[in-house]
């Protein structure tokens, strides 16, 4: 009995070793095990997604070439519906009549191969679904290339084109011509202007600010919700400073917020204003862009850019100051959303005025000699580069 109690007692003495607490060596081992199996899984998760999204497109496609293009409409519909039915039965909810249709919106609307296999490593399916029915092919390889830039999830999306993202880009407001050139450059060169960066208006409702409010207030509150407005600012924005100190000769000025964007590599100084927007207000901002360029720029930086966010502005007086030309934004911003139709109706209207602008300056700068316009420079916003035509162009 005393032998078999020994031995009872060394059992249980083995077992509590076991099950106690993991040394520090042992620990690191289920960490990096851990990480290698959500390594694994991830990698095989977008391997899954990627073989997907090429089968979907691939039946679309045979779809849409085979069966749809011919003549008799009517009976390609009715050959979907069965070989919906046939594969549902067969292969599930995932190739039903309803899911082959979404295949075929897919490849109409993205009828280039390689695109949709440069997109496909970044993107899912959810994301290709909520933007082929986007009406406008801009606005698709707009969402698309942005999408996969900043790597959202499918709720960021549709959160994005929700509040009309596409439409509040300085991007928007050019000439259809030039908004597909930038666009191409953009999926090429993965490279972002300041015309697809910045926005107008910004949606601040996050903010809870409501009825009457300082600026000091509308600064606590961003800073309280810095991450939010970051997001609302765009990926590649870090924060840099509040109230930042700028001492000209005996003076001191203080500038509201400076972010660095990565992806422009130059800082990006913000002016909160209550008000409209005053012609006052750019002298204040060139100034901080001179000391900011002098001072804090560093070797490999652009030059500093300007953000001034107000509560309203005059488009005409904007265009009479050249802001672009030293560098600053305008834009308004919104502390309540207002209806979705209103806020579509607006945004549309300020995009028809700037390109009829644009299409005036243009014509009358046109008459004044042989111009020629060229692709647009970032920091000229929504103007083109006009130059004299010399006759020396060569093809």
């Amino acid at each position: 009995m005393k032998k078999s109690k020994g031995r009872k007692a060394r059992t249980e003495g083995s077992t509590s070793r076991v099950s106690g607490p993991l040394s520090v060596s042992s620990s690191q081992l289920l960490n990096d095990i851990r990480k290698l199996i959500v390594t694994a899984r991830e990698r095989t998760a977008q391997a899954v997604n990627v073989g997907l999204v090429a089968l979907y497109w691939s039946i679309g496609d045979r779809i849409r070439r085979e069966i749809l293009g011919e003549k008799r409409a009517g009976y390609g519909e009715q050959i979907v519906s069965a070989v919906g039915r046939e594969l549902s039965a067969e292969f599930g909810d995932g190739f039903s009549e309803k899911s082959l249709r979404h295949m075929i919106r897919f490849a109409e609307v993205f009828q280039d191969r390689e695109i949709v296999s440069a997109l496909r490593r970044q993107l899912s399916w959810t994301h290709f679904k909520t933007i082929i029915y986007l009406d406008d092919p801009l606005k698709r390889d707009f969402y698309a290339d942005i999408c996969r830039l900043e790597n959202w999830s499918t709720r960021t999306l549709r959160k994005k084109i929700g509040s009309m993202l596409y439409e509040r880009t300085a991007l928007s407001r050019k000439p259809r011509q030039l908004i597909r050139r930038e666009l191409n450059t953009l999926r090429r060169e993965d490279k972002l202007t300041p015309d697809l960066v910045f926005r107008d208006p910004y949606m601040l409702d996050f903010l809870g600010l409501r009825d009457t409010f300082s600026e000091k207030d509308l600064e606590a509150a961003i800073l309280r919700e810095l991450e939010a407005f970051i997001l609302e600012l765009g990926v590649g924005f870090a924060f840099v400073a509040r109230q930042k100190r700028i001492q000209v000769d005996d003076e001191d000025y203080y500038l509201d917020l400076l972010f660095f964007h990565r992806n422009l590599r130059r800082l990006v100084a913000v002016e909160l204003k209550l008000g409209k927007f005053k012609a006052v207000d750019k002298g204040q901002m060139e100034l901080y862009l001179r000391w900011l360029d002098k001072h804090e720029r560093q070797p490999g930086e652009e030059a500093p850019v300007g953000l001034i966010l107000c509560a309203g502005k005059s488009q005409e007086q904007i265009e009479l100051l050249e802001l672009a030309r030293s560098g600053i934004r305008v834009a308004e911003y919104l502390t309540e959303l207002p209806p979705r139709e209103l806020l579509a109706k607006k945004l549309h209207e300020a995009i028809e005025v700037a390109r009829e602008r644009l299409a005036r300056r243009i014509e009358a700068e046109a008459k004044g000699g042989n111009l020629t316009a060229s692709p647009t420079r970032p920091e000229d916003g929504n103007l083109p580069i006009v130059r004299k035509d010399r006759g020396d162009n060569k093809p």
